[in-house]
């Protein structure tokens, strides 16, 4: 494990403290809606809850200090989505406080920062990252345009699966303003507030209860203060965008194979079959060693990546698809044991085995699957 300050280590204190009282996992299983209504009310997370967070300054973890944040860095965040996964807890935290502040850190201009930085610091308003175009991760294939016109661009073209969607008040855009979809050159990024017109917002329903949008832009126009970083050349910086989007999403899978361990552990310890405890069985054993090995390998990657972020390490790019294939190889691992050895009541929705699975799924293919990061990371270190 990571050599935690005093001030990490009570941050990491209190964020488990208050994840156990204010946001069990029946907190997750009240978003779920399935009666004949639907879930078209459905935020995909708990104001109230969100709210708090901010208010306990999470919410500011990675803004400057000078914009009302606390600059705590990453391995401070990581400690946070640590414990937020272990509930299931679904809130904005990840898609606003670290993808949307880490893209105004590494791309916004002063007044771009000047703008949002506050507002994310203290949770008054919500951003995103716009990137996917298809159902597989696929960042160079992006065809959305962005035409330019007098005094800015005219952006056309759908984003899907936009992570917190529906609930974001700005979001960090990749366009094409020049070149064919599959080259990286030509990409820009774009701030945009959701409310502008021409952009539509239609909600999408995941397995996890998260509420992904789907983003239609037709002829939305944007000045040309919306541009992050140089236009044209954005493809290097929505990649260190994403890997450090990567490492925070492992750090809360982390919690969630945490905790599917700790419970299936327990469950393994009183569950009696053929008048013998389970977990007395050999079998099984060798199967709760495995699981435990993983996790702490797991927590290696996680970790050393957070920490390198942190530390501006060249090696973030490996380090972050190391970790995001770790994390997911591991939480497919334990989530599908914790369904199999708890037996037929863990293929039910009452029981908490089946949330964990569900998210497990969803959050192995975000940001790039288990395969794609195991590429990736072959291909930086040259194989």
């Amino acid at each position: 494990m990571a050599v935690l300050n005093d001030e990490q280590a009570m941050l990491k204190d209190m964020a488990a403290e208050w994840v156990r009282d204010r946001m069990p996992v029946t907190a997750l299983r009240a978003l779920y809606d399935h009666g004949g209504g639907g879930r078209s009310d459905s935020l995909g997370h708990d104001p109230a809850a969100w709210a708090e967070m901010a208010e306990m300054g999470w919410s500011g973890i990675l803004v400057p200090q000078e914009y009302g944040g606390s600059d705590f860095g990453y391995l401070g965040m990581g400690l946070v989505l640590e414990e937020l996964g272990r509930n299931l807890a679904a809130s904005p935290l990840l898609s606003s406080a670290l993808v949307a502040a880490t893209a105004l850190r590494l791309g916004g201009t002063s007044d771009q920062k000047a703008r949002w930085f506050p507002a994310i610091a203290d949770g008054s308003a919500i951003g995103t990252l716009a990137m996917e175009e298809t159902s597989h991760h696929a960042l160079e294939k992006t065809a959305l345009a962005a035409t330019a016109s007098a005094g800015g661009w005219v952006l056309s073209g759908t984003k899907r699966a936009v992570q917190d969607g529906m609930i974001a008040d700005f979001a960090i855009l990749s366009a094409r303003t020049s070149g064919a979809p599959g080259e990286r050159e030509g990409l820009t990024l774009f701030l945009i507030e959701t409310g502008a017109d021409g952009l539509t917002r239609e909600a999408m329903d995941q397995i996890d209860a998260r509420r992904p949008a789907i983003y239609t832009l037709s002829d939305a126009a944007v000045g040309a203060d919306a541009v992050l970083g140089e236009v044209g050349k954005g493809a290097d910086l929505l990649d260190a965008i994403v890997d450090r989007a990567n490492v925070g999403l492992a750090a809360e899978m982390l919690g969630n194979a945490a905790q599917a361990f700790e419970t299936t552990l327990d469950y393994l310890k009183t569950r009696v079959q053929f008048d013998a405890i389970i977990g007395s069985f050999q079998a099984l054993q060798h199967r709760a060693a495995q699981m435990f090995g993983e996790l702490q390998l797991t927590r290696s990657a996680v970790e050393m990546a957070l920490t390198a972020i942190d530390e501006g390490d060249a090696d973030i790019p490996a380090l972050s698809s190391l970790a995001k294939a770790t994390a997911g190889e591991t939480l497919h691992l334990i989530s599908s044991q914790m369904v199999q050895l708890h037996g037929g009541i863990g293929m039910t929705h009452e029981h908490d085995a089946g949330l964990y699975l569900k998210r497990a799924r969803v959050a192995e293919q975000c940001f790039g699957s288990t395969a794609w990061h195991r590429e990736r990371w072959a291909r930086l270190r040259g194989y």
